[in-house]
């Protein structure tokens, strides 16, 4: 490669015009604002995916220049001549374009954007390291070549600067140089063509698979047992959900197993690599160079200490160990842990494109510190656990966190243990989830999940990262320190990229982890903390005057009873004595299968139970509801629940009754709210029930849909709703509804509330009254006993 000639950076990137990709990622922000801060004179293009809602430009100015790492830049034009958003509105240009396809996808604009500049920095990526093999390929392994090719179609020779990673060297150990992957030993010529068109084959034959009867018939269920009897479109949601999961899932593993296969630690490095290969072979003359870095983590100094943006790799694993949830993690402890600040990065890829292409074969460049300031594994574990003893993070009841002491087992030891761990949790959960657990009992599933995803995530930390623990490439870093030799002073000064100036103890300590911690926002004080809780901010959003309207379910919400109670207690108020105990009996024997029927379709089971209605006399129906809302319904009732809704009405919240009760038999309790939607009966003409409903019986989505009725009828904007229910039946109304309230919550909805952050009210009964297995009515004292029916 031809000797460097002098470099200073900022002159040499005065008046350019530089286009950057990846710029709403980690690197991509640090990297556009050091260009910004450091290279006053030149001009950015950024190449920025369209969002669903969000055009580039407001992605531009939402995503990248609201984030903290501009607060310099942002602090430098107070005051000045020109402000922050002047100078943006000068010197950056948002274009619309995704690497992910054939041209890029631009327009007119974007390609007279894209044929104005002068040098290319190409970082955008899919840097997760379970990607699905599909994406992985068409965004990193495609992606290069075909910006390679947009510009020779532009008819344009721009510096391209592309970003791969360290880990294209594979799971090798020893020297890993600053050279081209098919140069290496360990490349098996295997044309990157054949592996783009087989991870497109793989897709396609996921898909395939995913749509057989079979398999949709599994994904149904799963649905169903997540959501039990939430309704046909929710069902129908998740069980699309249930199967783009598993079509991912299967790509995900595919991706990981070719890797494997192919001697790399997962599919990001790997098709990293063949994205090398293919540019090579594709860029025509178009002058590349290529920037490497190795795991990229906090800023050491640009634009702040400790400044990142997102988690990176270590940082879930250090929290991790922080809070006690991972007690070991393999790794070697005189192995090396490749760890590079963002800062340096930046300084790599800029002076790269500073020092412009080399002649002839494409410039490579390492930024890693493995093999100039080596950070070994022990020291990184030494820090990370003295810092956190004498720093602890606190639980939820203010007390402090003693970290374990980090063993160096075995990838296969640690994985074993974590499975086992996430065995006996599944099968505890399957356990509490079929008991009719509701309330704070209901808690105790839904905190089993939590422990079992906790468990799922360690070992999902475990296979992405064991790997790269466990590495013993040293990458070389000649090329790197050339550059930074060729540099005048001002520029080593201003874009410093070398990983020797790191104190790696200094760096862990009191930079890294300080901003990972207030970072991943947990507990850094002892006692009780002074901050809102989560419930309190929920109830005080739910309470706000500014809520429009209320919709509250019935039973299990406000009461503890329910259609069979109700039902029961008015059957038996007439009953002759002779014939109370031979009902009770059969009621009884009924419960499972009409418990069934219930769990399968509520409308389904509210149909089938009111039949039993058929023939009895409205009127003295009527008059025997008013005795039970005092021996029943007020004996049921949950006061704080009763309470919430005069609270509401006394804010102004228009409240609404949406039940599938029948509105005789709830009639007592209208007064309470605004409106009633119920299920109602049609009367024969002589004056008696006839069992059959007039309507569909407001459940499942029929309750969403009675609630965004509603808010159309009287002008109110669903967003500022409110709704309260017990079931994921009810799952429709509480999503409609712009607050949801989980009361008195099932297993499954209690877990699914914690995971959406939804409020829980646990709302109790009134201390005293007896709570018999089946409301009985009592005797009565009239002159002629009778059935509710004829």
């Amino acid at each position: 490669m031809s000797p460097l000639a002098p470099i200073s950076v900022a002159a040499d990137l005065d008046g350019k015009r530089i286009a950057v990709t990846g710029g709403t990622g980690f690197l991509g922000t640090a990297l556009i604002e050091r260009l910004l801060r450091s290279v006053p004179g030149c001009e950015l293009v950024l190449l920025i995916r369209p969002g669903q809602r969000r055009t580039v430009e407001q992605r531009a100015k939402r995503e990248i220049f609201k984030n903290d790492a501009f607060d310099r830049l942002r602090a430098d034009h107070d005051g000045g001549d020109e402000t922050f958003d002047e100078m943006i509105a000068r010197r950056v240009t948002p274009i619309a374009g995704d690497v992910g396809t054939d041209g890029l996808g631009l327009d007119d604009a974007g390609r007279a954007a894209i044929a104005s500049c002068d040098i290319v920095v190409h970082s955008a990526a899919t840097v997760s390291f379970d990607s699905p093999l599909d994406s992985a390929v068409e965004v990193n392994l495609l992606g290069p070549s075909r910006i390679a090719k947009t510009l020779q179609d532009l008819d344009i020779t721009p510096h391209l600067v592309a970003v791969s990673t360290c880990y294209v060297a594979g799971n090798r150990k020893g020297s890993a140089p600053e050279v081209p992957v098919d140069e290496s030993p360990y490349w098996f010529g295997v044309d990157w063509r054949d592996e783009v068109a087989a991870a497109r084959r793989i897709r396609a034959d996921a898909e395939a698979e995913s749509r057989k009867p079979d398999m949709l018939k599994q994904f149904r269920g799963e649905a169903r047992k997540e959501l039990g009897a939430a309704g046909t479109p929710l069902l129908a949601s998740k069980t699309e959900q249930n199967r783009t999961r598993w079509v991912t899932d299967q790509l995900v593993e595919a991706g990981r197993s070719r890797a494997g296969s192919l001697g790399w630690p997962d599919a990001y490095a790997y098709t990293k690599a063949f994205g090398e290969r293919a540019l090579f072979e594709q860029r025509g003359d178009i002058p590349v160079s290529v920037v490497r870095p190795a795991i990229i983590e906090s800023s050491l100094a640009e634009p702040s200490p400790g400044w990142i943006r997102g988690f990176r790799m270590a940082e879930p694993v250090i929290i991790s160990y922080a809070r006690g949830l991972l007690k070991e993690f393999p790794g070697v402890p005189e192995g090396t842990v490749d760890v590079i600040p963002v800062d340096l990065v930046c300084a790599a890829i800029i002076t790269t494109a500073a020092a412009g292409p080399a002649e002839g074969a494409p410039r490579i460049v390492q930024s890693a510190s493995g093999s100039a300031n080596p950070l070994r594994y022990q020291t990184l574990v030494d820090n990370v656990s003295g810092w956190f003893t004498e720093h602890p993070i606190y639980d939820n009841d203010g007390q402090p966190i003693v970290v374990p002491e980090w063993q160096f087992p075995g990838r296969g030891r640690v994985q074993a243990q974590l499975e086992r761990a996430k065995s006996v949790l599944e099968k505890s959960e399957a356990i509490l989830q079929a008991l009719p657990l509701r309330g704070k009992q209901a808690e105790w599933a839904a905190s089993l999940e939590e422990k079992r995803e906790e468990a799922e995530r360690a070992l999902t930390y475990v296979e992405l990262y064991g790997a790269y623990t466990e590495c013993e490439a040293i990458y070389g870093v000649d090329n790197l320190l050339a550059l930074g030799d060729a540099c005048d002073e001002a520029s080593r000064d201003a874009f410093c990229l070398d990983p020797r100036v790191i104190d790696w103890n200094r760096y862990i300590t009191e930079i890294h982890l300080p901003s990972v911690v207030q970072h991943a926002r947990v507990k850094t004080t002892p006692g009780a903390t002074n901050r809102e809780s989560r419930s309190s901010r929920l109830r005080r959003q739910v309470l706000d005057p500014d809520r429009q309207v209320v919709a509250f379910d019935l039973e299990n919400t406000l009461i503890a009873s329910n259609v069979v109670a109700s039902y029961s207690w008015l059957a038996t108020r007439r009953l002759p004595n002779d014939e109370r105990l031979r009902f009770v009996l059969k009621t009884l024997a009924e419960a499972p299968s009409l418990l069934s029927l219930d769990r399968k379709d509520r409308s389904d089971f509210l149909r089938h139970f009111y039949r039993r209605y058929e023939g009895a006399d409205a009127a003295r129906l009527h008059a025997d509801t008013v005795e039970m809302a005092s021996h029943l319904l007020l004996t049921k009732s949950f006061p704080d629940a009763i309470r919430r809704v005069r609270e509401h009405r006394k804010l102004g919240h228009r409240t609404l009754l949406i039940t599938g009760a029948l509105g005789v038999a709830i009639e007592p309790l209208k007064p309470l709210f605004d409106d009633v939607i119920c299920a109602e009966m049609s009367i024969d003409a002589d004056g008696r029930f006839t069992g059959e409903l007039t309507d569909v019986p407001p459940t499942g989505e029929t309750r969403a849909q009675a609630l965004l009725d509603y808010c159309a009828e009287h002008g109110f904007d669903p967003a500022d709703s409110v709704a309260y229910a017990d079931s994921t039946s009810d799952l429709p109304l509480l999503e409609a509804a712009g607050f949801p309230v989980a009361v008195n919550p099932e297993a499954r909805l209690a877990a699914l509330a914690r995971k959406r952050g939804w409020l829980v009210e646990h709302f109790e009964k009134s201390k005293g009254f007896s709570d018999p297995l089946l409301p009985i009515a009592p005797t009565w004292r009239g002159r002629t006993p009778t059935r509710i029916a004829r």
